[in-house]
């Protein structure tokens, strides 16, 4: 194959080169504790060996390409990707830039042309559920035999399990479409994240005394958690983080039918933020959205959700992040 497909991104202090390298391949939408843990095992084996440890990732959503106008939910931008699969002891990432040219290779075909013959990987360590190839294996003997004839040795990763389920990005989109913030983060190992920068919105929030950064997404192919009012915090360009209570949805009060909007009012906080990117960690939803007979019976409700917004807040012992990670910034 003529070029590589893939652009590699090193990691500060990883391995020099990555020939010979213990590789993973996935989405890794969302990079949660299922796969924190294939990953830990990826990285364990390859510097046991004395090795580079490389996960493969995609610049999109496999099935954009394979099913014409799919749109996914994602969890995470590549960037984010990129940024999070850093944090786990990895010494490399690799992004694949998916094209029907690579979709039509087999199984066998892709670790012999894009694992071995490009990345140099000698060992690939698959996710317990991961399927890939255009022949559709599904047993884990047929995928051993494809690695036996590109010749690269492979291993099957484990599931976390938390209850009775798989820690799995399925799982986690289903609990936000539910508006389960809190099962979320229990799956990420962090709150889930919406980042993007704050437009003019119909400013009515400011003329209630609850004035609100109205969130446009940086890619609209991110999850919008489940219509309601959330507790969350809210990381600023500054680096610092607010208390904020989120609301998601029409506004059925004030303007019924309009396009759902993600508004974020920041507690004991004055400044102007338009223009700016936000970023908002969904920590707990708080209650459905609801319309009120009154703009007095709103704005009374609004004074009990920012009440309910700090005690849950107070209580939140979810990691701070920064880009999923920890966060060196002030709270306020």
């Amino acid at each position: 194959m003529a070029g590589q497909p893939y652009t590699l991104h090193p990691y500060a202090g990883g391995a020099a080169s990555v020939r010979g390298c213990v590789v993973t391949v996935g989405c890794f939408d969302g990079v949660h504790l299922g796969h924190r843990h294939l990953l830990t095992q990826v990285v364990r084996m390859a510097h046991s060996q004395g090795r580079a440890a490389v996960a493969m990732t995609f610049d999109r959503h496999p099935r954009e390409v394979l099913q014409s106008g799919y749109r996914p939910a994602l969890l995470t931008t590549t960037a984010d990707r990129v940024t999070l699969l850093g944090r786990t002891g990895l010494d490399a990432c690799a992004v694949l830039h998916f094209t029907p040219a690579l979709a039509r290779l087999t199984a066998a075909a892709f670790m012999r042309d894009i694992l071995v013959q490009g990345l140099g990987a000698t060992t690939l360590v698959m996710g317990y559920d991961h399927r890939f190839g255009a022949d559709r294996l599904t047993a884990f003997a047929d995928y051993a035999a494809a690695a036996a004839e590109a010749g690269i040795a492979i291993v099957r990763g484990t599931p976390l399990m938390i209850g009775t389920e798989a820690v799995s990005s399925s799982r986690i989109r289903r609990l936000l479409a539910a508006g389960d913030a809190a099962g979320a983060a229990a799956c990420l190992g962090r709150p889930y994240r919406l980042h993007g920068r704050v437009v003019h919105g119909c400013h009515v929030g400011t003329g209630l005394g609850f004035p609100t950064a109205n969130v446009m997404a940086d890619d609209d192919r991110l999850m919008v958690p489940a219509h309601g009012v959330y507790a969350a915090w809210a990381l600023t360009e500054d680096g610092r983080r607010h208390a904020a209570m989120v609301n998601i949805g029409v506004r059925p009060t004030l303007a019924d039918g309009l396009q759902p909007t993600t508004e974020a009012h920041l507690l004991d906080f004055g400044s102007d933020l338009y223009g700016q990117h936000l970023a908002l960690d969904f920590v707990a939803r708080l209650r459905d959205e609801r319309r009120f007979a009154t703009l007095a019976d709103l704005r009374a409700q609004l004074d009990n959700d920012v009440h309910t917004t700090r005690h849950a807040l107070t209580a939140d012992t979810t990691p701070q992040t920064a880009t999923g990670e920890p966060n060196e910034g002030q709270t306020t």
